[in-house]
This record gives C-alpha cells, structure tokens and sequence, in this order.
C-alpha cells in the first residue's frame, strides 16, 4: 500500500495530465457508441467551450498547488488533524480520508453551490450545458472551482491527512467526473444496482435535468452514500431528462464569453426566482 501512494505522491505533472487525457477521451470513445441520449449536436464545437473552461480550471489547479505544498508541510510539521488523533492501518486511514474529502469537497461544496445565491450565480455555468457528456465534467466558472478547491484544502486540514493520500483521492475524483458526466447508456439495472454507494452516469444526469426538484439533488461526486444518508437522492425516468437550467436556458451555452460573464448577467433571473 505504502508504494502505491508513494507512486501518486511522485507521480509527474505530465502524468497526471495525461491521466485526464485519458479519461475524458476513454468516455469521449465510449459515449459514441453507447449514447444515453442522441440528439445530434456539434460535438466538437460543444468540446471547445467546455475545454477552454477545463484550461482555467487547470490553471486554477496549479495555483493552488503551492498552496496545498504549504499546508501539507504545516500540517507535518504539527502532527494537525484527525488522523493524528488514531493509528489505524494505513488503508483504513486512506479510506477515511477519501470519505472526509469527498463529503467536504465534493458533496457539501456542491450543496451550498446550489443553495446560496451567490454561489449557485457562479454554478450557474455547469448546469447551462444543453447537451452534457464526457466534456462537462470540468464546465466551471473558474471562480465557481476556485471554491471547490478551498473546500478541499478545509477537508485536507480536518484530516491533516498526507499528501500522498490527498493525490489518490484526486486521480480518483477525475475518473468519477468524466464518467458520471458520459453520455453513456448502462443497463437500468446496473446503474441502479452501482448507485446505492457509488454516483453513476443516470443518477448524475438527474442533476442536469433543467428544472427543479430534480436540479436540486444527486450531489455525490464519487459515493452515492451521501445522498442517500442526506434525503438528496433521486432516481427517475432518464428518459424524462433535459438538460440545461430554467433561468438561463435563453443564454447561449457555447459561447465562452456569454459563460464567464454569465453569473453577473442582470437578465438572469436570482436563485428566489427559480420555478
């Protein structure tokens, strides 16, 4: 186990960079010949906004990478957090970690993006997609992500986890973004069957669906547990989905520019306007 998350630790920019490659190329593959839904649509031309916006999102990334390298040496320095508090094996610590952080970073983050007004303005940009796939995965306004990373960093001190465990949990989470976000069709029963613990490509599309209750559920990044646990998971009609979101819906979803300004836009109706 111990070299397993030594690899990640050491694991080149380049690598981690191409593991994204990979996966929203392996979906982008995958989704052509098992679509869930196919609508036509111009595929690439939806792929070039989406990508610019994965380019912010990177750079955001990187940024923050000093920022985590200075904490994680605190956190060693000071024996902080709750891991410090136990001395399990090393897996059970790993597993605790990845629940902690996804909780935090991925499902609470996700909540308040929807509750808070101010928040969902700036979330606002991933849910305009009217025609989500494998590319979707990372649609954010990049100040909609830099709060996603904040949140992370608040789950890293909490666990006072290393830094190793900390890279595992996030070539996990890119996997799980470009899957759950695929434009794929899995048999009804085995969607359903993986849902009761890990998020899946229909449970997340039920997110997408442009109108409430539906927009307002379904989370979970990585573990479905959460929903369940929370009275936020739904399971629908896939059929009965449609993508896009009911207060900017009049918006252009491909136009970068018309995106990024698009939670300051004054004719997009408030969260307290929502139908």
């Amino acid at each position: 186990m111990n070299a397993i998350l030594d690899f990640f630790e050491q694991m080149p920019v380049w690598m981690k960079a191409g593991w994204v490659i990979f996966c929203i190329t392996l979906f982008w593959i995958l989704e052509g010949n098992y679509s869930l839904f196919t609508k036509p649509y111009r595929k690439w031309r939806h792929a070039r906004t989406n990508l610019i916006l994965l380019i912010f999102v990177l750079l955001i990334n990187t940024v923050f990478g000093l920022a985590t390298a200075g904490i994680f040496s605190w956190l060693g320095d000071n024996n902080f957090g709750l891991l410090n508090l136990v001395d399990w094996p090393v897996a059970a610590e790993l597993i605790l970690a990845i629940l902690v952080l996804d909780l935090i970073a991925q499902y609470g983050v996700h909540y308040l993006l929807h509750q808070v007004p101010w928040m969902w303005r700036l979330h606002l940009v991933h849910h305009s997609d009217k025609h989500v796939d494998a590319t979707s995965g990372t649609r954010h306004h990049p100040f909609d992500f830099l709060i996603r990373e904040i949140f992370a960093l608040i789950a890293v001190v909490i666990t006072g986890m290393p830094i190793s465990f900390y890279f595992f949990y996030r070539i996990l989470t890119i996997f799980f973004t470009y899957w759950t976000h695929a434009n794929l069709r899995l048999p009804l029963k085995l969607d359903k069957g993986l849902s009761w613990v890990f998020v899946t490509p229909n449970m997340h599309k039920f997110h997408h669906h442009y109108q409430l209750p539906w927009t307002d559920s379904n989370y979970g990044n990585m573990f479905a547990i959460w929903d369940r646990l929370f009275g936020t998971f739904v399971y629908g009609n896939p059929q009965e989905i449609q993508y896009g979101v009911d207060i900017a819906d009049h918006r252009p979803d491909e136009d970068l520019a018309v995106q990024l300004k698009l939670p300051f836009d004054s004719g997009v109706k408030s969260k307290g306007s929502r139908s």
